[in-house]
């Protein structure tokens, strides 16, 4: 980055966070409700904590002005010493969310007509303007790639108890819904495959980056059953935790068993793309095995 940074964002999680947190912050650590923020305060400064896990614990992920990251950073380490506090990358904290069950980064649902005065609200380098779209589900509609809150698995946060818009587009979607979300373990011998296409002679397959590929923000992916559609990939990674790769994905209903087979289309279209970021490739197929959702439960 060429510019300096602005804030430090830093992530407290595992079995102990809410006791680091609650010796490390100058007064009692307020009761933050899940995904909700606060102020607290680290040996005198300010931070700004939200509430969310990575785990199957309370955790927190904190910001605060850039100069103040090293001083923060040290009292937290100092009040996790007795925990047995460890410092990790952010590799590790990508690989936490397929575990848990957690679909990142899907396409906001702004590009249709009616929602054109806030795209030319939004300044040319937001974060919808610049991030990429890729993978190897493609489609002419944009609203394909749009989810909803029920297929994220947000349904026990939808509120029915007053009128809002879409409500009744929701109360349909949860009574009766098409996809649901689920964990697809890769298969074992088709993931050493990508990487051995590295080593030999010939094309070569997408290049997979441990523990997860990142050359586009929104990553869509094709899943088939019989060569027919029924769902679409979405986060993935591989996770040290289980020794397997693994992805968060929409299938069909009908096809939703733990146990069952699908396969998984991994790489570009064409194995090109626009994107400065993607090699020349071949596409490839992935046998992956649908498993329950979250994948860990602890």
């Amino acid at each position: 980055k060429e510019s300096p940074h602005k804030t430090f964002r830093y992530q407290i999680q595992g079995p102990n966070a809410l006791q680091v947190m609650s010796e490390v912050t100058d007064h009692p650590l307020p009761d933050i409700p899940f995904f909700n923020f606060d102020e607290l305060t680290i040996d005198g400064l300010t931070v700004r904590a939200l509430r969310h896990s990575m785990s199957s614990d309370p955790g927190f992920e904190i910001w605060g002005p850039w100069e103040h990251g090293e001083e923060i950073t040290e009292a937290i380490l100092e009040a996790g010493q007795e925990h047995g506090i460890r410092q990790l990358g952010e590799k590790s904290y990508k690989g936490q969310g397929v575990e848990k069950g957690w679909i990142a980064r899907p396409v906001p649902a702004i590009f249709g007509e009616e929602m054109e005065a806030y795209r030319r609200w939004l300044d040319a380098d937001s974060y919808e303007a610049i991030s990429a779209l890729g993978g190897s589900f493609h489609a002419e509609d944009i609203g394909e790639y749009y989810l909803t809150p029920v297929e994220l698995g947000y349904e026990s946060f939808i509120d029915f108890d007053h009128d809002f818009v879409g409500r009744a587009a929701l109360e349909e979607h949860v009574a009766d819904p098409e996809r649901t979300k689920v964990t697809l373990v890769w298969n074992e011998s088709d993931v050493l495959d990508l990487f051995g296409s590295l080593l030999s002679d010939g094309e070569t397959y997408k290049y997979f980056d441990l523990s997860m590929p990142y050359w586009s923000v929104f990553q869509y992916d094709e899943i088939l059953k019989g060569g027919e559609n029924v769902g679409l990939s979405k986060y993935f990674g591989y996770t040290y935790n289980e020794r397997a790769v693994l992805s968060l994905a929409l299938v069909d209903i009908e096809h939703s068993e733990p146990g069952t087979e699908v396969t998984l289309i991994w790489g570009e279209e064409g194995g090109t793309s626009p994107n400065p970021q993607v090699e020349p490739h071949v596409q490839t197929e992935i046998t992956a095995t649908v498993a329950p959702n979250p994948y860990v439960e602890q």
